[in-house]
């Protein structure tokens, strides 16, 4: 079954943040009133991971334009999530908030739980002001992500909900996008 339309549950988790105090407390109803995108990795210390992590924080002021808040999240604690930024010149970098899930409820709300290895697959979400799942992809572990195609999918959700015409493939901001209608119908 899809995740689309599927409200993000009750959760309250404890986030590494730089620059604020380092521990915040993240809950379901930071999501609501704003756009969100959680992106599930595997663990701290690894190799892909920071690579990744380096890639949103360098696309993080285009994430916070559009009105959306990042959350990167693992089921390491909020002190791995420091530690590793203390250690890594890539995760030091980063500013958005690291959330710890290390009982995994996280991981499995959104169906991305490695229960014999207790990790999280690679999953990334956009998820809309009303804490409703609006676009997500999920891959092995061994394929990093690219941050400004998650941009894109935000900025299309975003154009979706606000116009209510839709966006086609490689759809851009300020690209033509397509009004549904009937006169449409296998003309493209």
């Amino acid at each position: 079954m899809s995740l689309i339309g599927r409200k993000v549950p009750e959760f309250k988790a404890t986030a590494f943040k730089k620059g604020e105090k380092d521990f915040v407390t993240v809950t379901d109803k930071d999501l609501l009133g704003k756009w969100s995108v959680f992106v599930f990795y595997p663990a701290d210390f690894t190799f892909v991971c920071p690579t990744e992590l380096e890639d949103l924080q360098d696309n993080y002021e285009a994430f916070k334009k559009e009105g959306a808040e990042v959350y990167s999240v693992s089921c390491d604690t909020a002190f791995v999530h420091k530690a590793w930024a203390d250690h890594s010149e890539r995760i030091k970098k980063v500013t958005y908030p690291m959330v710890a899930d290390p009982t995994g409820f996280l991981a499995r709300a959104f169906e991305v739980m490695i229960e014999e290895e207790g990790l999280a697959l690679r999953g990334s979400f956009v998820i809309n002001p009303e804490g409703k799942i609006v676009a997500y992809e999920v891959h092995d572990n061994g394929i990093g992500r690219e941050a400004k195609e998650l941009l894109r999918k935000l900025q299309g959700a975003k154009f979706v909900a606000e116009h209510g015409e839709v966006c086609p493939a490689k759809w851009q901001p300020g690209s033509e996008t397509l009004k549904p209608s009937l006169d449409l119908i296998g003309e493209l």
